[in-house]
């Protein structure tokens, strides 16, 4: 089963921004946004771009591909625009004084 890993403090990622993140090998962004943090695997399903380099919008809940702007939900990493259909993997965060926590889900 996999542990939670400290990934980032939370005063390295501004609000409505990402940072990109290695937690056992694998790429991860992870998201604050209006004051929550979540973690999703940093690929868009319909190309494999890097959602890390992607715009969030805090007010809808996404992060979007730089590549052709399919946008996903920073919750649960569902497509939620085309290009994409098919989700992306969300991780488990959780915050403990300054320092973020990430916990893969196997997908």
């Amino acid at each position: 089963m996999a542990v939670f890993v400290v990934v980032a403090n939370t005063s390295d990622i501004p609000d409505s921004g990402s940072l990109l993140v290695e937690v056992e090998d694998r790429l991860i962004v992870l998201i604050r946004a209006a004051g929550h943090f979540y973690a999703l695997d940093d690929v868009c399903t319909h190309d494999g771009g890097p959602l890390s380099n992607g715009p969030v919008d805090a007010e809808e809940g996404s992060i979007a591909c730089p590549r052709h702007g399919a946008k996903f939900d920073i919750k649960t990493g569902v497509a939620v625009t085309m290009p994409a259909t098919q989700a992306t993997i969300s991780h488990e965060v959780k915050i403990e004084g300054d320092q973020v926590f990430v916990r893969l889900v196997d997908g």
